[in-house]
């Protein structure tokens, strides 16, 4: 058996072809051996002679014979469904694909906010009805916009309201690490509360944890102008679902964007359908063309960490010898 350096595993993701993948790794390592598993039986044959493997997780069975393998590469940005354990008993390290989906992410939470601050959907509903009716509305500049979270996620938020001529606070884990925005405050309650009552936007860019679960309910909603809007860019959990209907109804809040929801996927039936103060996404915001060829220059970069003993870009897994 050929010892290969990488081996693509077969099942794909989000609707992308893991044979665009493969030739992404080969492009960037052509002295290298990349090999993409098409059957369960190329899988255990590859995988066993393989130095780095990647894909969605990977089959604890494939690990007792896999004696080459330094590393996997998980090609999504969540490592809850990778079996993190048995790779720690063979000695592997495991990167994610973080950051990748960041981009296009920032992008739609951006235009999300323009679309409320310009009103466009109505707009849209008014050429639906082929009704040429004025309607008023605001502007973007000048308004407060707090960043929940300031991940790769929050910080490409940041990056791109440079030259809105808007006020940004971030919530983030670590104040004292400070970030791109104009403040930085933590997760606090009353530091919370505090930058809520100053935010005509707030974007939530988080991860769902034991400490963001339900961060923004009844009380949340109730410190918020009612003039502001809220844009979910992280998990539906986040937000309390029950809460923010109610917002909604009763105009405590100006409007919500939701790329996520829970539940999700979101029921035909459920009353957020009817708001029509509330814009949803199917979690498409993560969605990109490029995300094969950000995901492999990680991967390839970190082939070349391996071989020089430096900290692999994406680690959430240390390797352990054994």
């Amino acid at each position: 058996m050929t010892e290969t350096d990488i081996v693509v595993l077969r099942e794909g993701t989000e609707g992308l072809s893991m044979e665009s993948y493969a030739n992404a790794l080969r492009e960037r390592l052509p002295d290298r051996t990349v090999t993409l598993a098409r059957t369960p039986k190329q899988e255990r044959e590859l995988v066993a002679d393989a130095r780095v493997v990647t894909g969605i997780t990977i089959d604890e069975d494939l690990l007792d014979r896999a004696d080459r393998l330094e590393l996997f590469a998980c090609t999504f940005a969540g490592t809850d469904h990778v079996p993190m354990d048995a790779l720690a008993e063979h000695g592997v390290a495991v990167t994610n694909a973080g950051g990748i989906h960041a981009p296009g992410i920032a992008e739609q939470a951006i235009g999300n906010m323009l679309v409320f601050a310009r009103r466009l959907h109505e707009g849209w509903r008014r050429k639906e009805r082929a009704e040429w009716r004025h309607f008023q509305s605001g502007e973007f500049t000048d308004s407060t916009v707090t960043i929940i979270g300031l991940g790769s996620i929050g910080q490409a938020v940041a990056q791109r309201l440079q030259g809105f001529e808007v006020e940004t606070i971030g919530i983030r884990y670590t104040p004292s690490k400070g970030g791109p925005t104009d403040e930085v405050a933590g997760f606090e309650p009353d530091a919370i509360h505090d930058a809520l009552s100053r935010s005509e936007y707030v974007v939530v860019a988080c991860p769902l944890n034991d400490l963001t679960r339900g961060l923004i309910g009844e009380a949340e909603f109730a410190t918020m102008p009612t003039d502001a809007v809220l844009v979910n860019a992280a998990r539906g959990g986040i937000v309390d679902t029950d809460a923010l209907v109610s917002a909604l109804r009763s105009n405590k809040i100006r409007g919500a964007a939701l790329d996520v929801t829970d539940p999700e996927p979101l029921p035909s039936d459920h009353p957020l359908w009817g708001l029509e103060n509330c814009l949803i996404t199917p979690h498409t915001g993560g969605h990109t063309p490029k995300h094969w060829d950000r995901l492999a220059d990680i991967v390839a970069g970190n082939l070349g960490r391996l071989d020089e003993g430096e900290e692999l870009e994406n680690q959430v897994l240390a390797a352990e010898s054994n």
